[in-house]
């Protein structure tokens, strides 16, 4: 497959993405939209309202610089940035929230087809490059953040689904590839050490730590695990998203517990 074929793979999931959290968002009840979610300060009203405003921004809009206020939980530069388009849309209708997103994602959207991405190394637009995003980069990142906002939502409402579909298969996947740094940086497991995640539905992953303390993907050579973790879809996300912790008996265990512990402890790498 050529860079343009899997750039174009991944602009059709986040298409597929952006429609499945339009049609989640037209089911939300009047008295729903204030209900909290998983990320600390955010209702499903404000979890809309940043989608809306990322992908204005995407669409070639403006970015409105406004005073956020007391917001603990808007941490670092990205943080204060991403709370300021939840504040400018603060008293947006859900209507127009949903209005916003479609019309910049389809305006985006026809863009991308018109003039199709080819190299995933070259700068990302507008702001996302100015970050030192590549376009690779960011078209990997959209369906996985419009996918895993989509599951807040039903989360906070009780609304669950659409977890077998190719963007919930592309988040996981990806996060699945954080288990090299998990292991290494957030877990300090022993130089020589192999863990193994199996997630439901995906083929399983291995990570080993080398004398330098640094995690790398393992291979057969690096010996069996110390510790094999399994857990279904939803179950990974919502602790590789850094959504809540894990609930007892949900992760299955088999080796060094401890170990595993601080590796399921570790796995949210996304806030």
């Amino acid at each position: 497959m050529s860079d343009q074929q899997r750039l174009a793979a991944l602009v059709a999931v986040w298409w597929e993405a952006v429609d499945s959290f339009t049609r989640v968002l037209e089911h939300v009840a009047d008295d729903q939209w204030a209900t909290p979610t998983d990320l600390p300060g955010w209702d499903v009203h404000a979890v809309a309202a940043h989608t809306a405003h990322l992908e204005s921004l995407l669409a070639g809009r403006r970015h409105e610089e406004v005073e956020i206020g007391d917001a603990p939980h808007a941490v670092g530069t990205m943080g204060h940035f991403t709370e300021q388009g939840v504040v400018v849309r603060r008293d947006e209708s859900p209507d127009a929230l949903i209005t916003e997103i479609r019309e910049s994602t389809t305006a985006r959207h026809t863009q991308l087809l018109a003039d199709p991405p080819t190299d995933p190394a070259a700068p990302a637009p507008g702001l996302f490059g100015a970050i030192g995003w590549s376009t690779g980069l960011l078209l990997r990142n959209r369906p996985l953040d419009v996918w895993m906002h989509e599951q807040d939502v039903r989360r906070a409402l009780d609304m669950p689904g659409n977890l077998d579909s190719a963007s919930a298969l592309h988040a996981a996947s990806y996060l699945m590839e954080s288990l090299p740094f998990v292991v290494g940086k957030r877990a300090q497991a022993p130089a020589g050490d192999v863990v193994r995640l199996e997630v439901d539905g995906h083929e399983p992953v291995s990570a080993v730590v080398g004398e330098d303390g640094r995690g790398r993907p393992a291979t057969a050579g690096d010996g069996q695990p110390a510790v094999t973790l399994g857990m279904d879809r939803e179950t990974f996300i919502v602790l590789a998203g850094g959504r809540r912790p894990a609930e007892p008996g949900v992760v299955r265990i088999s080796g060094d517990e401890d170990l595993g512990a601080r590796v399921v402890a570790g796995l949210g790498v996304t806030p």
